[in-house]
């Protein structure tokens, strides 16, 4: 007998449906143990694990062998003092109600005396120091000046001696004698014609010094003592007192022409010993000047 068409229809349904229920049953299944097995985390490792980096004290070094580390010396422990009780004093700090003002100390007036007159004097110091260090420059100079006017003189004189020399070896037919360039012989009426000097003044023409003293005549000028190889003027201040001694000279003033030591020497020792006239009218101490041309022997 064979089964009926319609069974077979009515049986394709219902085995489709347990094919689903069975597959939807299945994944179920593998859903419950996937979260139950796959998504429970490890449990950590008991030790880290990772790569040993080597810390050392340097980024290069040498050598494969890690030199011992130094020997740690343990610190010993200092007790920490109990809290001690508070002091009074620190239990007022705590209390006091108003800051304390710092104590201002007192200047004794004497010493800040002292102290003030301290810098005064080192101010006038200083600026005496100062006014030293310009009269020695302004000396210097003065010195260099004359030095430099000594060698133009020494110049003409080397010159004018030897165009003499000359004209005496040549021989001359001038009938004048000068070094004005005019006709006849320089001087005055009242000198000699033995002496080179050939203008106006007072003292001894022939020994070549003159005087200036103010209302004065000379009574002695002693010639200086010398023998050297220098020529020049050397201007002698002097002070004269009422009796016409000469108490103080001071070579080598404004007007000289030659600062060598030696011939300031002879000229103020012979200065020292000129005499003019006394005058009782005459100030208690008169100044004037003396003048000695050295010439080269």
């Amino acid at each position: 007998m064979l089964p009926h068409p319609n069974n077979d229809i009515r049986r394709i349904p219902s085995e489709k449906k347990k094919g689903i229920i069975g597959s939807s049953i299945l994944h179920i299944i593998i859903l419950i143990l996937l979260i139950v097995v796959a998504f429970v985390p490890p449990e950590p490792p008991e030790t880290e694990e990772g790569i040993l980096v080597n810390f050392g004290t340097d980024e290069t070094g040498l050598g494969m062998i890690e030199p011992s580390p130094p020997p740690v010396q343990e610190e010993a422990s200092v007790p920490q003092p109990a809290p001690a009780a508070e002091t009074q004093k620190e239990k007022a700090l705590l209390t006091q109600n108003n800051e304390e003002a710092p104590e201002v100390k007192k200047v004794d007036p004497e010493v800040e005396r002292k102290r003030l007159e301290k810098i005064e004097a080192d101010r006038k110091l200083k600026e005496q120091l100062e006014a030293e260090r310009k009269k020695i420059a302004a000396e210097e100079a003065e010195r260099k000046r004359i030095e430099a006017e000594q060698k133009r003189q020494a110049d003409i004189m080397n010159k004018t001696r030897d165009a003499l020399a000359n004209s005496k070896n040549a021989g001359t037919t001038s009938k004048s004698e000068g070094d004005a360039g005019g006709t006849g012989n320089q001087g005055v009426p009242t000198g000699s014609v033995d002496t080179r000097n050939r203008g106006e003044g007072s003292g001894l023409g022939s020994q070549g010094i003159s005087y200036s003293l103010i209302g004065r005549n000379v009574r002695s000028l002693p010639k200086p003592e010398y023998d050297y190889q220098e020529g020049g003027k050397v201007v002698v201040e002097v002070s004269v007192d009422r009796s016409g001694k000469v108490i103080q000279a001071r070579p080598g003033i404004a007007g000289s022409t030659i600062l060598d030591d030696y011939l300031l020497k002879v000229a103020k020792e012979a200065a020292l010993k000129a005499t003019f006239e006394p005058k009782s009218d005459a100030p208690a101490v008169q100044k004037g000047t003396i003048t000695y041309n050295f010439v080269l022997r």
